[in-house]
């Protein structure tokens, strides 16, 4: 699947092809621990590729807790990869091993979430959300520590990764941005020793300004250290970005995001327009149009196996939308 674009150009895809229709033994589930406890073993990133690092390490972090992230992460590490090698033996090597393990993983479970895009997305999307929920409420209740940059930052990854399964809704794109944001500006005033405010930043006109805090949310966060009388400047967003290492622990047990009953921040209703049903037996939905209601009802079912009846409810009300209007808000 993830050769998909990248089937005609050179010696190396083919010789990912060759090694991709390799029979490989079976392993059952127990197997698959042993393949991300102690078989995630990878060449040294070569620096043309440091970009995808930050994807390998969220893969490292989650090898035994989350099995499914961790498969998803390397692959579209590998994706990128792919995109940026300039055909030298170091990036070879690499990518290589990362397009081993992945086969290895994927034969060794019948994990839905690992063979099935639309489960795996709606595992992902839900883990980012509630990541982002749990961040949220503890920037905004002021607990401030390297585990809500942390939170911030792996949910920022989190949605980059989602990208594998196409465009990102704009609910999903404006928490990307604002949970990169969160997480870059957290972090810059922690390292100064300075409060940072709650919420989104505010500007004279009273709008959110998701920008304030550096010209590149994205970076790294290394954990936040106490405050000296110097005059401490914060990194470059260049500097952080460009070394995944400094990033800090994930939350530990008793700090996760299921331990804390999801905050969802109090926003006025909007009115939207009325949109005026067509007749059923007039309306006619395109096969696109009936794909996107089929992958609604699944997004909806895989929520519920996660106890998310809020986004449950949301991806039903899209899908009823759709079939009876003919159109997607």
């Amino acid at each position: 699947m993830f050769l998909r674009s990248h089937q005609s150009t050179d010696d190396f895809t083919a010789v990912v092809a060759k090694k991709y229709g390799r029979v490989m033994s079976y392993l059952h589930w127990k197997g698959v621990n042993k393949v991300c406890k102690n078989e995630c073993r990878f060449p040294q990133c070569p620096n043309s590729l440091k970009p995808i690092q930050h994807f390998m390490k969220i893969a490292q972090e989650h090898d035994e807790r989350d099995p499914v992230v961790s498969y998803w992460a390397r692959l579209y590490a590998l994706q990128q990869g792919l995109k940026l090698k300039t055909n030298q033996p170091d990036e070879t090597a690499f990518l290589m091993a990362i397009m081993d393990w992945l086969e290895t993983l994927k034969k060794s479970t019948d994990n839905e979430a690992i063979s099935n895009e639309v489960a795996a997305q709606a595992h992902i999307d839900n883990y980012a959300l509630k990541l982002f929920l749990y961040a949220d409420k503890q920037d905004r209740e002021m607990n401030y520590g390297k585990n809500v940059v942390k939170a911030f930052y792996s949910c920022g990854v989190l949605y980059d990764i989602l990208q594998t399964f196409g465009e990102l809704t704009e609910e999903a794109a404006n928490n990307r941005k604002y949970a990169k944001w969160k997480a870059a500006y957290i972090h810059n005033c922690l390292k100064n020793g300075e409060t940072p405010v709650p919420g989104p930043m505010v500007d004279e006109e009273g709008e959110g300004d998701n920008e304030a805090a550096g010209e590149n949310p994205e970076a790294d966060h290394e954990s936040p250290e106490q405050p000296t009388t110097e005059n401490i400047s914060p990194p470059s967003a260049e500097d952080v970005l460009n070394d995944p290492d400094k990033l800090p622990s994930p939350p530990q047990e008793d700090e996760s995001p299921s331990d804390f009953k999801p905050f969802i921040p109090e926003v006025k209703p909007e009115l939207k327009p009325f949109t005026t049903p067509v007749p059923l037996e007039n309306l006619k939905l395109t096969d696109e149009q009936m794909t996107k209601a089929q992958k609604y009802c699944k997004y909806a079912g895989n929520s519920l196996n996660y106890d998310d009846v809020k986004a449950a409810v949301e991806y039903l009300q899209k899908a009823l939308n759709l079939l009876t209007t003919g159109t997607d808000e």
